[in-house]
């Protein structure tokens, strides 16, 4: 029966030993309360870290595992050092500051701790692809394990596979800082769907694709390895339905009375978060002393609580922030409190969630102002919790639950006069006004609470995994076997059908900077002289016959519509020059490369392209999109059709392809001999499809093809080569 596979950095259950006895204790983070009602309702299996077990003895670890198994949760161990590496060196150290923008706080220099990412992310794979059964999803959460879906695409090539982002994801320009950047979006691309909160992110995600991979910059969906990824904005929420029943809660209505009686009559605006340099408490208390000092009258009126949450205790950061934060909140009581009461109640500690949801209901405003956070649940709670539709909120900018709570008073938070405005305006606001506003901030938490949330995620995975065929969809696209090397070696005969840009060299920015090396020119010349090599390329004849005239090749320019013999200094045409078109196509193609810097046209015989791979992407992507629909609306039906291929837009008459040098080049082939293809884009689809079955056909990438086999790059085209010349 197919299941559902949770993977997270932490298990929902922490495992420890008090005064001797096995404890289990259930975590109350906003993940697992998020994912408690998937991994409850859909039968689920909970994969991920259950905590330091290093001080369980043998048996105390055996029987900690038993008990996971019953609550169906699998752990994943990690050595103390390792974890910390993992968790507080890369992934809090590197990976969490440069997601919410504060780059000052970025360790560029932890290679080791990225050494034991990169380990506890394989770490985590073996165990998942161990659990794992055919026809099971996994749910992967979040940025400690941004490897980990290509990790299991390699271990599951069927696997359905979705990952979500419970952070940021920052701009292009910031994420493009991380050394590592490569290998952490390669990672997250191994998922069938990328789940993010806002489209923002989602946005981000795809510019930082396009700029360091050079995929399309589409929001929807990305073409990588060969298959397609889907982007989704999937804004999670809480168990709307289990606040509010928790607000209705005699004993917890009863305390948030006891709450309001203690502030005397005043009013109360209360802030509750991890104390986490994200959070912005600093700057909040800073317009708190800012609104003190612009309100007196109001300020004496008004009781600030801050309930700041524990969190990764361990880290000296961590305990410098917070001594920074109490010598704060001491020095504005100190300066605005007075012989009976303080301005500001500040409790450094965790609370149950009920006397949480008490300080939800006492509250006359909640003040929710991070400098940047993915989404915040908090606001979501507050507003749930209302259960009178009476209370305000204010809320950051830079918090993902923004772009949902439309109603919430925003701010700037780094703009601490507006906060201290903010505060005045929640207080004063009529009670008419806030319940208009609160109710429809109601309506939209419980509408779409955390229940929806997952399972409209589940429902895109889904989908996404259906829409794009996975690696096991192309079985036959295999690495070259030594079988077939062998088999190329052994022919009485040989025929190489070569193609040049990405086959046997790199792209490059500009075209002329892919010239030939002297190593490629050298191998040519060795192969060539015992085997029959054709180079068909979609170069001009100009370019080719400069680079390889002196080499004895078969030369093909222009997709074929130029060849040229061994040993011939004559170029025949495929046919006439009927390029009477181009006049109106080339007026188009000015057009948008007069807009796009960095983009420029070739002109060959009898085609134009437009080549945009050194144009800025997004823009680059959004004029490729608006000239491919011109050209299709002006060629459609006619003698012309429109090739897109890597970065660049081809327009050719129909027939001038490289499918059409086939029939030239085995004219006068033995069937004996090994005829071998070798191509990496669109054109040379064109050439694999006129073959015979009998050919070697080989593609170099990882996107669909017809080619039987696959090589990743024109180095390991040369190694094959190489080898193929080897007695």
């Amino acid at each position: 029966m197919a299941r559902l596979l949770i993977v997270s950095n932490r298990l929902p259950i922490s495992v420890r030993v008090d005064r001797g006895a096995l404890c289990l204790s259930r975590s109350s983070g906003g993940l697992a309360a998020a994912m408690r009602g998937p991994h409850e309702r859909l039968n689920a299996l909970w994969i991920g870290w259950p905590g330091d077990v290093g001080v369980l003895s043998a048996e105390q670890r055996e029987d900690a595992d038993a008990a996971l198994e019953g609550l169906r949760a699998v752990p994943v161990h990690l050595g103390a050092a390792e974890q910390r590496r993992f968790y507080d060196g890369f992934s809090n150290g590197v990976l969490w500051p440069l997601f919410h923008y504060l780059l000052d706080k970025v360790n560029l220099d932890a290679e080791l701790d990225w050494e034991a990412y990169q380990r506890v992310n394989e770490r985590f794979a073996d165990v998942v692809a161990a659990q794992y059964t055919p026809g099971d999803a996994i749910w992967v959460h979040d940025y400690q394990l941004m490897l980990l879906p290509a990790l299991l695409r390699r271990r599951l090539p069927g696997a359905r596979i979705g990952f979500f982002l419970h952070v940021p994801f920052p701009s292009a320009e910031v994420f493009r800082i991380l050394p590592w950047r490569q290998e952490i979006l390669r990672g997250l691309l191994g998922a069938d769907l990328l789940g993010f909160h806002t489209a923002a992110y989602r946005r981000n995600f795809a510019a930082s694709a396009a700029h360091v991979l050079e995929t399309d910059p589409d929001e929807a969906a990305i073409e990588h390895d060969g298959r397609k990824v889907a982007l989704g904005v999937h804004p999670i929420s809480i168990d709307a339905a289990e606040i509010e029943r928790l607000a209705g809660h005699p004993g917890v209505r009863a305390e948030a009375a006891r709450i309001r009686a203690e502030a005397r009559g005043r009013r109360i605006v209360l802030g509750i978060d991890r104390l986490d340099y994200t959070k912005g408490i600093p700057r909040r208390l800073l317009a708190i002393e800012r609104f003190l000092e612009r309100e007196p009258e109001l300020g004496e009126q008004v009781r600030f609580i801050q309930l700041a949450v524990p969190t990764r205790e361990a880290s000296g950061a961590y305990a410098d922030f917070r001594r920074v934060v109490h010598e704060m909140v001491g020095r504005i009581n100190g300066q605005h409190g007075t012989t009976y009461a303080t301005p500001i109640h500040f409790m450094h500690r965790a609370l149950p969630v009920e006397q949480v949801v008490a300080l939800y209901l006492a509250a006359d405003v909640m003040l929710v102002t991070p400098l940047r956070d993915g989404m915040n649940l908090v606001a979501k709670e507050y507003v749930a919790a209302r259960v009178d539709d009476d209370g305000a909120l204010i809320l950051s900018e830079f918090a993902g639950a923004a772009a949902e709570l439309a109603e919430a008073i925003a701010v700037n938070p780094y703009d601490i006069g507006s906060v201290a405005a903010a505060v005045k305006q929640a207080l004063t606001m009529p009670r008419a006004e806030q319940q208009v506003r609160m109710a429809a901030l109601r309506r939209r938490v419980a509408a779409h609470d955390v229940h929806v949330w997952a399972q409209s995620f589940l429902d895109d995975l889904d989908r996404a995994a259906a829409a794009g065929p996975g690696a096991a969809a192309l079985p036959a696209r295999r690495e070259v076997p030594e079988s077939v090397v062998e088999h190329v070696r052994r022919a009485p005969e040989r025929v190489w059908i070569l193609d040049y840009d990405g086959t046997l060299v790199p792209f490059a920015p500009v075209p002329d900077l892919a010239a030939p090396d002297e190593d490629l020119l050298a191998l040519l010349r060795a192969l060539s002289e015992r085997d029959r090599v054709h180079v068909v390329s979609g170069r001009r004849r100009a370019d080719i016959e400069r680079w390889f005239g002196a080499l004895p090749l078969h030369l093909h320019a222009e997709h074929g519509f130029w060849s040229r013999p061994r040993r011939c200094d004559d170029w025949v045409a495929l046919g006439p020059d009927a390029a009477a078109w181009k006049g109106e196509i080339r007026a188009l193609l000015d057009d948008v490369t007069r807009r796009t810097p960095g983009s420029f046209i070739e002109e060959k015989t009898v085609t134009l392209a437009w080549h945009y791979r050194a144009a800025e992407p997004e823009l680059a992507g959004e004029h490729a999109r608006e000239l491919r629909a011109r050209l299709a609306e002006q060629i459609a039906g006619g003698e012309l059709e429109l090739l897109a291929g890597a970065k660049v837009l081809e327009i050719r008459p129909r027939g001038v392809h490289k499918g059409r040098v086939v029939p030239l080049i085995l004219d006068d082939v033995p069937a004996s001999a090994a005829v071998i293809a070798i191509g990496d884009d669109r054109t040379d689809e064109d050439i694999f499809a006129a073959l015979p079955p009998s050919a070697c056909t080989i593609h170099v990438g990882n996107e669909r093809s017809l080619a039987a086999y696959r090589l990743p790059d024109a180095g390991a085209v040369r190694r094959l080569l190489r080898s193929s010349m080897v007695a």
